[in-house]
């Protein structure tokens, strides 16, 4: 019973945290990151524990799902060439960076060890940094990158990671050993991940029950995980794989009554597993930091300090050295990127490089070391220090850096929504073309103030069944328009996700007194 007061109390203050996070327009896993070093340096002592292999699982498969919603494929393929450059390169040279500085420092540590801490740290966590531009409005193409970036890098990092611990398991790396598993274990499992995403989209699908719904959503999410890891697959490749495959389908099939409540549960979810990723993060550290002789813990913190420094200095260097080449390229060639790709510029490339702050995933993965695992102490507490550091500091200094640099676009989302409201309007009055009744009038009606901004009038709106029935063959109508424009590339998933908003509350006003 203790434990769970302890638990309840620190899920309050870190709802409070979120709160003041939220009043002072600050990104909230800048404050959980605080409240998680009060845990570590604070007296506070429990014995909440969370077993190593569960934690990938638990944090990181619902995240990535999470992830995959928000993205939008068509705009990550066109800029595929910045998005690959962030998650092979960049977390290749970030890792072999703090690996090298990492083993300078602490000459004891393994290879294997030191490109596990580099795993670790390299993927950014775009969460704090969409929490922080999108009320800004920056150019959509930066967002795209950013969230395209923390989709895929972790699939990247932490397969590193997982060669890594196993290296350090056995005592030996081989190439050529290592090669064909890795391989297959990639082709594995982009092949499982969409195929695993039709098996649950087949199953899923026929659950009309809400709770039901939303509970083996979760369930199918982290069984997927599971079974990749038991079948020796990448649980990152799987996850994403499959994701994306719901997340391509899932809209023609969910229908709006599980859909709505559906988003409110996941973002709910993805708000607790931050709040309990720092929880459990600052109760690991407190005792590392407690048992450290204290002329090893200044070498600990020294080289957290110095891997701080790296991770921040590779992701500009590599961004100003990308955005460098490609403007180099464009006046040699004379190439003009179409509208939708990032034209490089070393604005953007500033706030690129400047939004990398770590998160939720690099806590997870070194959450996730083995107990016995060599250095493991000053992984988890470098991985800490990373994250608090990057959130805070570069969690706040990101609005005023984007202020300063006054980046802008032409509202590209804006237009497209604009664009397919007035289709899907267009399209939902069609299906009642003919019909001159009062029902039809008053469905019309309907239409209009969900998909035009137009009231209802002489509460015509709120008629009976036939009324409602009309309505719905409106809604459906819009809604599959707005599905064709998504699939011919008319308009990307930021703007199909708006318009499929208003379109569920069309198609729930359509429902009321069932």
């Amino acid at each position: 019973m203790h434990e769970l007061e302890q638990l309840l109390g620190l899920f309050v203050a870190a709802v409070a945290l979120a709160a003041g996070a939220r009043r002072l327009s600050a990104p909230y896993p800048v404050f959980l990151a605080i409240g998680g070093a009060a845990l570590a340096l604070g007296p506070f002592a429990s014995t909440f524990t969370l077993p190593p292999e569960l934690a990938l699982a638990l944090f990181v498969a619902p995240v990535l799902l999470d992830a995959a919603f928000d993205a939008s494929l068509r705009d990550l393929k066109e800029n595929w060439i910045p998005v690959t450059g962030l998650v092979v390169v960049a977390v290749g040279l970030t890792t072999a960076a703090v690996a090298l500085v990492a083993r300078a420092l602490e000459p004891g540590l393994s290879w294997p060890a030191a490109i596990a801490l580099g795993a670790v740290v390299a993927p950014p966590d775009a969460v704090a940094a969409s929490a922080v531009l999108r009320p800004m409005r920056p150019p959509h193409r930066i967002l795209t990158i950013l969230e395209g970036e923390s989709l895929l890098n972790d699939a990247s990092a932490l397969l590193i990671f997982r060669l890594a611990v196993g290296a350090a398991a056995t005592g030996t790396f081989s190439a050529a050993t290592v090669a064909p598993a890795f391989l297959l274990a990639v082709v594995g499992s982009v092949v499982a991940g969409p195929a695993l995403g039709w098996l649950a989209l087949r199953m899923l699908g026929s659950i009309a029950h809400v709770p039901t719904a939303i509970i083996m959503q979760f369930v199918s999410t982290l069984g997927v995980w599971l079974l990749a890891e038991r079948l020796g697959l990448s649980g990152v490749l799987t996850m994403v794989s499959y994701a994306i495959t719901v997340a391509q389908t899932a809209p023609a099939r969910t229908p709006a009554r599980v859909r709505i409540p559906t988003y409110a549960v996941w973002e709910t979810v993805v708000f607790a597993l931050n709040i309990l990723a720092f929880i459990f993060i600052g109760l690991q550290v407190a005792p590392i930091l407690g048992s450290l002789e204290p002329a090893v813990r200044g070498r600990y913190l020294g080289v957290a300090a110095a891997v701080v420094v790296t991770v921040i200095v590779v992701r500009l260097a590599w961004q100003f050295t990308f955005s460098a080449v490609a403007q180099a390229w464009y006046r040699r060639t004379g190439y003009t990127p179409p509208g939708r790709l990032l034209r490089p510029s070393f604005r953007g490339a500033l706030v690129i490089g400047w939004a990398g702050m770590r998160g939720i995933v690099s806590l997870a993965a070194a959450m996730a070391l083995p107990a016995g695992f060599p250095f493991r102490d000053l992984i988890v507490l470098t991985a800490f220090t990373v994250v608090l550091v990057t959130l805070v500091i570069q969690g706040l200094t990101l609005e005023p850096l984007m202020r300063a640099l006054d980046l802008r676009d032409d509202d590209p989302v804006g237009r497209e929504t604009a664009a397919a409201r007035e289709r899907a309007l267009e399209a939902g009055l069609a299906s009642l073309a003919g019909d001159r009744s009062p029902d039809a009038d008053a469905a019309r009606h309907v239409v209009l103030a969900h998909l035009s901004g137009r009231p209802a009038i002489d509460g015509r709106a709120s008629q009976g069944p036939p009324v409602h029935v009309l309505s719905r063959r409106a809604a459906a109508a819009a809604r599959q328009t707005v599905l064709d424009m998504r699939s011919s590339r008319e308009i990307g998933d930021d703007a199909f996700h708006r318009v499929e908003e208003e379109l569920d509350w069309l198609d729930m006003a359509s429902r009321l007194g069932e």
